[in-house]
């Protein structure tokens, strides 16, 4: 008989909970466990630990539920209190949040087994993902891979000159403010043509329309803070 698989569910939203049970259902041998507070998930973790721990975690990221008395206020807060206890549990997750930034600083920081998105998932992709979860390997739904893909090529286009350009460009009302402020390597400043230059390559590859957009998609894919 196959093992059952016991998956912790955490949203602050009960119908949100309700509609992701409703595709789980549709999965054998689970044993599906819900709360609606991240504190609530760190009780019941815990206290499964002494006779059947939960194989997988499921949780939002946000929570609008919290207040003073709140001891773990976010799904992040979570994921980090559970890595620094080291309890010996797959985290996933599941969330609305498909920022690009928030995104990146999630997966690189947390190292989540999977990372979907909230009214875009469904049984079967559910299924897939907890099974590749159980075997010890990682899933990210399709809309995530692509923009952790683009933030990684636009990475690898930034040099330092591009970086500062991007950084001093919501500082000055006009480009050519920029010449003077802007250093090569070398420590020599960029000429106003090239910076011009860049800024145009830069539009480019981020897909902006003017340098107000450029700044803009610089934010959202986590380049500029």
């Amino acid at each position: 008989m196959p093992k059952t698989t016991k998956i912790l569910l955490t949203d602050d939203h009960q119908l949100i909970i309700e509609g992701i049970l409703s595709y789980l259902n549709g999965i054998e041998n689970l044993d599906i466990v819900t709360t609606n507070s991240c504190d609530d998930a760190y009780a019941k973790i815990k206290v499964a630990l002494v006779d059947e721990p939960f194989d997988i975690l499921f949780t939002d990221l946000s929570f609008d539920n919290t207040d003073n008395s709140s001891k773990i206020d976010s799904g992040e807060n979570l994921i980090k209190t559970l890595r620094s206890e080291n309890i010996d549990i797959k985290v996933g997750v599941l969330t609305g949040h498909s920022e690009t930034n928030r995104i990146f600083n999630v997966i690189r920081n947390l190292e989540p087994s999977a990372y979907l998105l909230k009214g875009k998932c469904n049984t079967n992709e559910l299924n897939f993902a907890i099974q590749k979860m159980l075997a010890g390997e990682i899933y990210y739904t399709h809309e995530i891979h692509q923009k952790l893909l683009k933030r990684a090529l636009v990475e690898i286009q930034m040099d330092d000159v591009a970086i500062q350009i991007l950084k001093e460009l919501p500082n000055h009302p006009k480009i050519s403010n920029l010449e003077g402020v802007v250093k090569k390597e070398d420590g020599s400043f960029l000429k106003i043509r090239s910076i011009e230059n860049k800024l145009a390559k830069l539009r480019t590859d981020l897909q902006a329309n003017n340098n107000t957009d450029l700044v803009l998609k610089a934010k959202e894919l986590g380049i500029l803070d």
